[in-house]
């Protein structure tokens, strides 16, 4: 059946390639000379971002360097393996770190679009304080931790694995450490992502 037969039919036309503007070529170029404006601010990062970023660089030249050695030269190199998966822990958990600073980790705020706003507040800083309280329990765990693998050296080189467990426990006293923060934070501006997501993901800015 042809499109106007249907149409007489009752039926809606076939609908036929959607034509673009005809600025939008000069639309898309603009959007690449605003790029060209757009300034770098370093500001929002902090030192666990740069110590989490030198960390991913030395897994990725470990990983650059076990496919060379296996692949290019026909001898790997057995420790570059390791190592790689050794520094995905402080890549973790001082990252981690990064989250909590950011209030980035998952949360889950179902509850909070139908509570009062004075028990919204109450149950946030309930939130607040088991979140550092565990953050600084898991630190000292993993202290205790590191302490007892400081005899236990690593498969392929002679280095203890402690120091890989201390900097697992530097990223979780780090978290603890923000989580008072931003805990901090939250009490005196009233509110948290939790209570009030729109603040923390941008679309409150853009819906202004």
């Amino acid at each position: 059946m042809s499109a106007t037969a249907h149409a007489a039919a009752g039926g809606t036309p076939d609908a036929g390639p959607r034509e673009r503007p005809a600025d939008e070529p000069d639309r898309i170029v603009g959007t690449f000379a605003q790029a060209d404006l757009h300034q770098v601010d370093l500001r929002p990062y902090s030192v666990e971002d740069w110590i989490c970023l030198l960390f991913f660089w030395l897994m990725a030249a470990m990983v650059f360097l076990q496919f060379f050695s296996r692949y290019v030269l026909n001898d790997s190199f057995a420790w570059t393996e390791e190592l790689a998966v050794y520094c995905l822990m402080p890549v973790v958990f001082i990252g981690s770190a990064a989250c909590v600073r950011r209030s980035r980790h998952i949360q889950v705020n179902l509850m909070y679009r139908y509570l009062p706003r004075a028990a919204g507040r109450v149950a946030a800083t309930l939130v607040d304080a088991v979140n550092t309280a565990c953050f600084g329990y898991v630190a000292w765990l993993m202290g205790a931790f590191a302490l007892a693998m400081d005899a236990e050296p690593m498969t392929t080189i002679p280095w203890s694995k402690s120091h890989v467990y201390w900097l697992a426990f530097a990223g979780m006293a780090l978290m603890a450490l923000r989580s008072v923060q931003v805990s901090w934070i939250h009490w005196r501006q009233g509110y948290c992502a939790l209570e009030r997501p729109e603040a923390y993901d941008g679309t409150a800015a853009s819906e202004s």
